[in-house]
Parts: structure tokens; sequence; C-alpha cells
């Protein structure tokens, strides 16, 4: 069937639309509603691979036209006689000017705020809209009837002095606030959204019928076979069938130097071919894609919350009603002293306005999405808050051995002979058991019988037991490969055996035993080869106070040699993978955090378990899928590296509460005029407002500081 007759399914990596919540977006829904937490309407998700988000340029529109409405109502309302312009046209004027910014430029804030009072789950938008409000129906109640406030403030020929301009710079400064928190969340994004761009456009396909021809990225289905030239992108997750190509690999590694790739290696999409051509196979297209799924991760990270945020969340939900009886109370006061109703009105305003707590909602998820969005540029991915917010506090390491301390590739270093069968006849009966298993261990036996040119003989009765070994019956006889516990299921005495490979143990390297017919035959031993830089890692977290352990199903000996290299501190060795995650719970029982670093599908119960899961990058998926932290690196430096940024974004969100708690802890009784006997001072509306407006710019610089941090 010739390939231009099937019919394509598109998958790009963002499709459908999603709606979130403003004050809660770790709600994400298909269809527009209601937030099930506030009631608020749930409003379009941001698209990561858009330029900018339309909520973003809707809110810049509104800015500019506000703004030019804005300056000749101020140069207006502040010129006063100066105009050309009789006292009542120049309230009307500013009535007609203040009307579009307030309640078209401020629309969303009034939905919001009304929205809250009906939910009973009051914001900042409650404040926001009750201050704006209130600064404009008082002027609009003093123009049709002055004779309600009269000895209230007068302005010289103008009669009762309004506070249109007030709304309008409240709005105004509100708006911008906005504006620069959807700039600053779309410069967090910005690095995800080029990583997101590094995927080809177009690749070239094979034909069932060997032509060639270039189709969209989005039309490519898994199982196709693509072409990749010299100079162009890998477009897709797949393996080479045929061919060789030199990969960089940097957008994903951070490494500088390019890869040798030749048949049957993996290649990750939107990776760089320097040289040489090659065919691929397509294995995983649009959402399932490592680019796809990293853009996914760092999307859901940033919405995430830490547990940190509740504390900003339990003071909000208090702050606000006693923000409103203050405001109350101060209007009470003011009016019961005598003052006028209009100057009592505008220190209520101020109170509401200054007392917006912008600055305590952006508090941790401006620092929450600038965090990660740094670690996913240094190539470590962070699933949620809540795993970046715990990783600070963590004080023990768990790691695994094979894949996570070492390469993951093991080598056949030697074969022994245990009595009759030679050691070819022992490597052929060994790999014709591991043809059939899974396990990292057997594929070094199978490539070594391979490249003998020894033949995999039939089997049956194949059984796996895990973390033990198999067992299989080959030309009658059953054959055993395993470590100590199979042996020791089995019945079969090792004695003999131990001490023919106590030395090979001592080498740091895994000793597999092999039996025929209930006989120790042979003893095999595979070797990994420890990463360059695990050993700089281990010292790299010692210097940060930690505690190291190592936790393995290999045996003990082995484990030990290793251990010894490297300077761990505890050796936890022929453990079964289900018991891993037991040895966790037996860590946290002792009142440790304790952070779990693996790659393989044994170790996601393990990572499950764990405070932190680390997953390293070169693993399994379902290792990957288990963790809160991937290093896409593959690096154990990487985990002291997401220490030392979790540490500098809690200091980071430390910082932002206690500067928004006490500016809404000092402007509040400012704003009430508690000073206002000593030393005279008062607030307007327009202070409070822009001193608002520098809290949440003064939170966003400072969360800011976190894309400059050394990793």
């Amino acid at each position: 069937m010739n390939h231009d007759s099937l019919e394509r399914t598109k998958n790009p990596i963002s499709s459908g639309k999603e709606y979130t919540c403003p004050m809660h977006p770790e709600i994400v829904r298909s269809m527009p509603g209601s937030c099930p937490i506030c009631g608020m309407a749930l409003e379009p998700k941001i698209d990561l691979g858009r330029e900018e988000s339309s909520e973003l340029k809707e809110m810049t529109f509104k800015f500019w036209v506000c703004l030019v409405l804005t300056i000749p109502l101020l140069v207006i309302s502040m010129a006063g006689s100066l105009l050309p312009l009789s006292p009542k046209a120049n309230i009307w004027i500013q009535a007609f000017l203040a009307a579009p910014i307030a309640f078209w430029g401020g629309s969303s804030f009034f939905t919001r705020g009304w929205r809250s009072l009906v939910n009973r789950s009051l914001n900042m938008f409650t404040l926001i809209s009750m201050g704006i409000g209130a600064a404009y129906l008082y002027s609009m109640i003093a123009v049709f009837w002055p004779s309600l406030f009269s000895g209230s403030f007068q302005v010289a020929n103008q009669g009762l002095h309004v506070y249109f301009e007030a709304a309008s710079v409240i709005t105004l400064l509100v708006i911008l606030g906005q504006v620069l928190e959807l700039r600053a969340r779309e410069k967090t994004s910005h690095a995800i959204r080029a990583l997101l761009n590094l995927a080809p456009k177009m690749t070239r396909i094979i034909l069932t019928d060997k032509s060639e021809k270039d189709i969209p990225l989005e039309e490519v289905k898994k199982g196709d076979t693509l072409r990749v030239r010299p100079g162009e992108k890998v477009p897709t997750d797949g393996m080479i069938l045929e061919g060789t190509g030199l990969i960089d690999e940097s957008m994903i590694t951070g490494e500088p130097f390019p890869v040798s790739k030749r048949e049957g290696d993996k290649v990750t999409g939107a990776t760089l071919n320097e040289n040489g051509s090659f065919i691929m196979r397509a294995e995983k297209v649009g959402h399932d894609t490592l680019l796809a799924r990293i853009v996914q991760m760092v999307s859901e990270a940033q919405r995430s919350h830490a547990p940190i945020q509740k504390l900003a969340d339990v003071v909000s939900s208090y702050f606000v009603p006693i923000v409103l009886a203050v405001s109350i109370f101060t209007f009470l006061i003011w009016s019961l002293l005598g003052f006028s109703l209009s100057l009592a009105l505008i220190n209520a305003v101020s109170v509401l306005i200054i007392a917006c707590p912008c600055a305590l909602g952006l508090a941790t998820p401006m620092s929450i999405m600038v965090g990660v969005g740094r670690g996913a540029l240094a190539g470590i991915l962070i699933k949620n808050a809540e795993a970046l917010e715990i990783m600070s506090k963590v004080d023990t390491i768990v790691v695994d051995k094979t894949g996570t301390l070492t390469e993951g590739k093991p080598t056949l270093t030697s074969v022994l002979s245990i009595g009759e069968k030679g050691e070819d006849e022992i490597l052929q009966l060994a790999a014709s058991l591991e043809a059939a298993s899974e396990h990292s261990l057997g594929t070094p036996i199978v490539s070594k019988a391979q490249e003998k040119g020894l033949s995999l003989l039939s089997m049956e009765d194949f059984k796996n037991r895990s973390g033990k070994g198999i067992t299989g019956k080959i030309a009658g006889k059953t054959v055993a490969i395993g470590n100590q516990k199979l042996f020791a299921d089995l019945q079969v005495d090792l004695t003999f055996a131990l001490e023919k490979s106590e030395h090979l143990r001592l080498q740091g390297q895994t000793v597999l035993f092999l039996s025929i017919d209930g006989k120790v035959s042979g003893v095999l031993s595979v070797s990994d080869v420890i990463k360059a830089s695990t050993k700089e890692a281990i010292q790299m977290l010692h210097q940060d106070g930690l505690r190291i352990v190592m936790l393995t199903g290999d045996n003990k000996s082995t484990a030990e040699a290793i251990g010894k290299e490297l300077g761990i501190d505890e050796i936890i060795a022929e453990v079964l993978p289900e018991d891993k995650n037991k040895v966790i719970k037996d860590l946290q029982k002792e009142g440790r955090i304790v952070a779990m670093a693996g790659d393989g599908i044994n170790d996601a119960p393990a990572l499950s378990e764990a405070n932190v899961g680390i997953a390293m990058g070169t693993g399994t998926d379902i290792a990957i899928e288990s963790a809160g932290i991937t290093l896409l690196k593959g690096d154990l430096r990487g985990i002291a590296r997401a220490r030392k940024l979790s540490l500098a974004t809690m200091r980071n969100i430390r910082q932002n509460l206690w500067f928004a708690f006490l500016y809404n802890t000092l402007g509040v009784p400012i704003a009430a005029g508690v000073f206002y006997p000593l030393f005279g001072i008062l607030l307007s509306p327009i202070i409070a407002s822009a001193a608002m407006t520098f809290s949440s710019i003064s939170v966003i610089t400072n969360a800011l500081r976190l894309k400059k941090t050394k990793l």
C-alpha cells in the first residue's frame, strides 16, 4: 500500500484548548466553566508554543489605551482653573475619560471581585474592585448630589473635589502590575519555547515503495521510516536502522561534544546530526517525545504550588476580610470624629488599595516559575513545586548502583569453568538463557556469545526470578544463572564457586553463577564502569553535609568494593527490587528526609516512596514518571545542582513573603490615618496604588534574580 494513501493523524505537541483558574492554576479543564475552589471563570491556558499569550496582548493593549486617556485626565484635574473650561465642563470631561479606564480597563478586576464576593472567596481583586468602584462612585454621587457632602473639601471655583483621576490611576497601575507579571511569566517560559522550536518543521520519509518525500513533522506516525542527512535535525525519538551519525545532543544533555551513533542506537528528536547519514524508525511522536515531555513537565511544574504557598494562602484568607473590616472601621471613625465624608471615604479607599495582597500572591509562584525555568536550562527537570521545596530539606541521598553510579553499560569480563564444560559451552548456555531476559546484565553475555560466533540454543520452561536470576531447560537439562539468592532457593552448593570468584567480587565485578541439573558448572563476571563524574558528585554532596547510601541488588563484596572506592557512607546490598522501598521507609522512620536516585523499572517504587525521587534522564520511562526531579544528563552532580537551586529558590520565596508581609503590615495603619494626629501623614488612593504596584514589582524583580543563579 502506497504511503500517500494512508490517512495520517497529526501529532502536534500541544493540541486542543485548556482552561485554568487565574487564582488556582492547578485547576485545568478542557471546557470553559467555573473554578470549583473559588468560583472564578476559567480562562484559556497559556500555550508555551506561542510567542506571546493572548492575555498579555490584551492587558498590554488596555494599558496603552488607559495611559492615553489618563494623561489628559490628570492634566485637566490638576490644572483646574488654568484651563479655558467651565467647572462643570471640567468635571464632566473627567467623568467621560475615567469611565472607559475604570470599567473597560478594569473590567476583569470587577468581574473577579464580584465572583469572589458571590463565592465567599475573598482575594486581592475584592480589594481592587472595591477601591476603584468606591472612588468612581463617590465622584459621580458628588457630581449629581453635592449637597450630600456639605462641609467636605472644596476646590476653588470648582465646588466639591472629585476622584476620577484616582480611580483611573489606580486602574492604570494595577493593569501595569498585571502586564509586568505576565511579561515575567513569559520570560521564564522563553527558554522552553525556544527549546520547543528546535524541532524541525519538515522531515524526509521513506515510503513503502522505497521512494522518499518531505512531509510536515506533525504527520509522522509511530513506526515510520525516516532519513536524516548531514546537518539535519533528528525529527523525532527513535532508533537507527541503518547508517551512522555524529549527533550533537547538547540541547538535551548540555554536553558540548557530539556523540557517535550507529545501528541500534537511540536518537532524540531535535538533536543535530553534524555528520553522517542514517535511516531511523520513529518510535515516539508528538506528545510522547522527550522534547514534548520536557515542555509539559516544566509547564506543569511552573503552575504547581509549593507547600510554603499554603502559608500565603492561609494568611490571605484571613487578611482580606480583616482589611475590609479595617476599611469600614476607618470610614466610621473619621466620620464620627467630625471629618468630612469625602476624607473618610478616601482614607477607607486608601486602606483597600494599599492592603491589596498582590505582592503576597506573587511571592511564591514567581519564584517557583523562575526556579523551574532555570533548572530546565541546566538539564534539571522539576516535575512539581513540592519536589523543589523538599529538596532543600533533604539530608540523605540514596543511590542505585547500575546506571546511576555506573555507566549502566556492563561488559563481560571473564568466564570461568568449574567442572566438565568448557568456557565457550558455559558462555553458550548462559547466552541462550539470557537472550530471553530483559536484565541489563544479560546483554553483554549475549553480545559476547554472538561476537564469538556461538549459536543460541533453543530453550523452554523459562522462568524469571526477580532480583535473583533465571532458569530454563536446554536440551532436556535444567540450567540456571543468577546470584547467590537464586542458588540458595535452588539448594545448590556454591562453596567452591564462591572461593574461585572471591577475587572478582573484591575488584567490584558482579558475579553470576551457572548450574546444570543442580550442579555449579561455571562463573561469569560482569563489570560496569563508574561514571567519570560520580566521584566528584559524591564529594560535592558530602560538602553539602548529605549522607549517601548505596542501595543495590548486587552482592555485598562487589557493592563494598565500589562503595569504598567512591567514599559512600553506607552500603545496603543484595536488596530485592520489591524491598527497595522498604529501605526508604526505614530511613524515613529514623527521621531522615530522603532523596532517591535511580534509573530502572525496579527503582520506580522506591522513587515514589522517597521524599524526592530523582531519575536519571538516561533511564527508563517509568523511572522518570515516578520521580519528582529528572537529571537529563544522567549525571549525579545534577543532584548537588538541584539542591543548590532548591535552596536558592526557597530563600528567594522567604524574602518575597517577608517583604509582602512587612509591606502590608506597615501600609494599612498608615493608610487608615493612624499617624495623622501625630505627624499629619495621610495617603491618597493614588499614592497607595503606586505603593502597591511598587511592592509587586519588587517581588517580581527579586524572583527574576534566580535566573542568574550559578549551578
